[in-house]
C-alpha cells in the first residue's frame, strides 16, 4: 500500500474521529456529566453547551457545516417553509420563531414573513446568547423583528397571538416529556387558522440509513429517536383537537417538514 494512501486514511480517521468526539462532548456527553453533578433540574438544562457559549456558537454556526449535519439537505428544508410563508395571508399578522437555529433559516424566514406583509417577526430562545447571535444575523428587517427571552415549553406569548409560527430541529433535542408540552404551547400561541412549520428528523426508509440515523441519534442525541414512533409529531398534533397535518419528507424520509394548521373559528 502506498505511504501517501496510508498517511491520508490515517489523516481522514483521525479528523474524522476528533470531530466526532468534539460533538459528542458538546451534546450527549455535556447530558452526561450534568447528569453526574446533579445539574439537569434548570429549566436550560437540556440545552447542549454549542447553543449556550458564544465562542462555540460562533463557530459552529457556519453555513456549509450545518449544511453537511443535515446532508446537505438544509436549503431544500428551508425552502419548504419558506414556500409554505410566501402563500400564507400574513398581512398585519405576527410570526414567531421558536427556538433559534443556526444557518441562514432566520434571515430567510424572516424575509419571507415580511415580504408576506408580516407586521413583527417574534424571535424567542430560552438562552439569551441565542437570541444576541440571531439579532447579528437578523439586520435587513431591525424594526420589524422583535427578541425575548423565553421558554418553548411555556410562553409568554398571549392566546392566539401570532399567525405563524417556525420551529426549526428544536424537538429533537427536548426531553422526551417536554415534546408535547413543547407542541402544546407552539398550536395555543396561533390564532384559528394560523399555521406551525416544523422541520425535524424523521425515521429514514432505507435499512442503511436508518442504521446510521439510529446510531447518531444512540451517540449524540439521545432524545431524537422517540421521534420515530412514540413521540411522532403529527400523531401527537393531530391528537389535538382542530389540528390538521402535512408531512413532507425528503432524502428517502430522513427528515420532514410539518405543518399543523389550528382550525378557523
Amino acid at each position: 500500500m502506498p505511504s501517501w494512501f496510508s498517511y491520508t486514511f490515517f489523516t481522514v480517521v483521525v479528523v474524522l474521529a476528533s470531530t466526532a468526539l468534539f460533538f459528542f462532548t458538546l451534546t450527549r456527553g455535556a447530558l452526561l456529566m450534568r447528569g453526574i453533578t446533579g445539574r439537569l433540574t434548570h429549566d436550560a438544562a437540556h440545552v447542549y453547551p454549542i447553543y449556550s457559549n458564544m465562542r462555540l456558537i460562533r463557530l459552529i454556526d457556519w453555513q456549509p457545516i450545518i449544511s453537511a449535519i443535515l446532508l446537505f439537505q438544509y436549503s431544500h428544508l428551508v425552502s419548504i417553509i419558506v414556500h409554505g410563508l410566501n402563500r400564507d395571508n400574513l398581512k398585519g399578522k405576527q410570526v414567531l420563531i421558536t427556538s433559534c437555529a443556526f444557518g441562514n433559516v432566520m434571515p430567510r424566514v424572516t424575509q419571507a414573513a415580511v415580504d408576506a406583509g408580516a407586521s413583527k417577526v417574534l424571535v424567542a430562545d430560552i438562552i439569551q446568547n441565542e437570541l444576541d447571535h440571531a439579532e447579528r444575523k437578523l439586520t435587513a428587517h431591525a424594526d420589524k423583528t422583535i427578541y425575548m427571552q423565553d421558554n418553548a415549553i411555556a410562553m409568554n406569548q398571549a392566546d392566539g397571538s401570532v399567525r405563524a409560527n417556525v420551529m426549526f430541529f428544536l424537538l429533537h433535542e427536548l426531553p422526551n416529556h417536554l415534546k408535547i408540552e413543547a407542541l402544546n404551547e407552539a398550536m395555543r400561541v396561533l390564532e384559528p387558522g394560523g399555521k406551525l412549520y416544523l422541520g425535524e428528523f424523521h425515521k429514514p426508509r432505507p435499512s442503511v440509513l436508518r442504521a446510521l440515523s439510529w446510531t447518531y441519534f444512540k451517540v449524540f442525541e439521545p432524545y431524537g429517536l422517540a421521534l420515530w414512533n412514540t413521540h411522532d409529531p403529527v400523531l401527537q398534533l393531530q391528537a389535538m383537537p382542530g389540528v390538521t397535518c402535512e408531512r413532507h419528507t425528503v432524502f428517502f424520509d430522513n427528515f420532514q417538514v410539518i405543518v399543523a394548521t389550528k382550525a378557523a373559528a
